[in-house]
């Protein structure tokens, strides 16, 4: 297989940590899930190290000090890849899981300008994308670009409001775009993340749903970012625009959140600078229709810092003593129609979406009703029995 399309474009240069599914083996007498360093040289597992990709977070390594190291090896990286893609859910096989384990599980929205916008029309539709189209031109007309530069909780957001509220426009979605306080939820629970390969899910009563390409933070228990990974932030339109307050029955089924395909760690290769820059690009493959959609996650155009985002999650507050994975928002929300006029975007079964950045590489799943995807079972109580039973903790 091509490796290097699902890998950073720079390689192996950066500190590339994964969490991989290790088969039972001579070397291995127990299989279970492992946070494991991807190199050049192959696949390692770092579980004797720390047992949790959590528990390594909280150590601060670097690449140099896993390159210091006799580390069991587990395989080559075409292998890992190469399985994920063919047999996501084969235990006999090395496989990628999301790198996410023990931690929270967090996400921000409407943290930019189109996506607020979005939010907005969805409200105003109640979950009809046929009505959405003439909210959505009614909005932009009231609003237009006013927003663009604008400081959330800032006096001039404030005067902003006031005029929208005069214009019956004010939305909650707008209280959280340009108001004081970010939206902050609980995406999913840990454990219940998906990986590189697996299918994603859909719940099967929504009709008007689509991907959230997004870029993932990984922060340790003391606040601090660490690094960062590729996600999917799979949204029911439909069921959101209903009522903010089926925010949970909208973001949180099962396989709706993929996380992937690594976490790469700061370094002198990587920076949060770097990040703040990143074009996170989109692609969705329909395997019924032969449809195809691009679109670009353009994290220059954010309106919050991720440094405020992340504080406004953890802090004196609310703790994580495990760390969490924050969603960090997505400028994406799309429009153009895919069956009939005026109904925007909707996903089929067998979409594949494919989400990539340079930094990244690029993370690929398929889209399925959640009713049908195999459904989650390894959870705390089966990671902890697992981990008794190979001596690491």
């Amino acid at each position: 297989m091509n490796i290097e399309k699902y890998l950073p474009e720079d390689g192996f240069t950066g500190t590339l940590i994964a969490r991989a599914w290790l088969p039972a083996s001579s070397s291995n007498a127990i299989a279970g899930p492992a946070p494991v360093w991807l190199s050049q040289s192959g696949v390692y597992d770092l579980s004797k190290i720390a047992p949790t990709c959590s528990a390594l977070l909280e150590k601060g390594i670097s690449k140099a000090d896993l390159e210091d190291k006799a580390l069991p090896y587990m395989g080559s990286v075409e292998a890992l890849f190469n399985n994920s893609l063919d047999k996501p859910s084969d235990k006999t096989c090395l496989h990628l899981l999301s790198p996410f384990d023990l931690q929270a599980i967090k996400a921000c929205g409407v943290t930019f300008v189109g996506s607020m916008l979005e939010r907005v029309i969805e409200e105003k539709a109640g979950g009809d994308p046929q009505a959405a189209q003439a909210i959505r031109h009614k909005i932009t007309h009231t609003i237009g670009t006013s927003v663009d530069n604008l400081v959330p909780g800032s006096a001039e957001a404030e005067e902003l409001k006031q005029v929208l509220l005069k214009e019956n426009m004010w939305s909650q979605y707008l209280e959280v775009g340009i108001g004081p306080y970010a939206e902050v939820f609980t995406k999913a629970q840990p454990l219940s993340s998906v990986g590189f390969g697996a299918d994603i899910g859909i719940h099967p009563i929504s009709s008007w749903n689509n991907p959230e390409p997004e870029v993932v933070l990984a922060v340790n228990s003391r606040g601090k970012i660490v690094g960062a990974a590729l996600g999917n932030d799979v949204n029911l339109r439909d069921i959101e625009g209903r009522s903010a307050l089926l925010l949970g029955k909208a973001k949180d089924n099962n396989a709706s959140c993929a996380i992937g395909p690594i976490i790469r760690l700061f370094d002198d290769t990587f920076t949060l600078t770097q990040l703040k820059s990143a074009q996170v690009k989109l692609n969705v493959s329909g395997a019924q229709d032969h449809y195809q959609l691009d679109a670009t996650n353009d994290m220059t155009q954010i309106s919050r810092n991720v440094e405020d985002l992340v504080s406004q999650t953890i802090s004196d507050c609310h703790q994580y003593p495990d760390g969490l994975a924050l969603f960090t928002g997505t400028l994406f929300t799309p429009t153009q129609d895919r069956d009939e006029k005026d109904k925007g975007f909707t996903h089929k079964p067998g979409d594949i979406v494919s989400i990539s950045t340079q930094k990244l590489g690029s993370l690929v799943n398929t889209v399925h009703f959640s009713n049908e995807i195999p459904p989650w079972e390894f959870g705390m109580s089966a990671l902890m029995n697992n981990l008794a039973q190979r001596n690491l903790i």
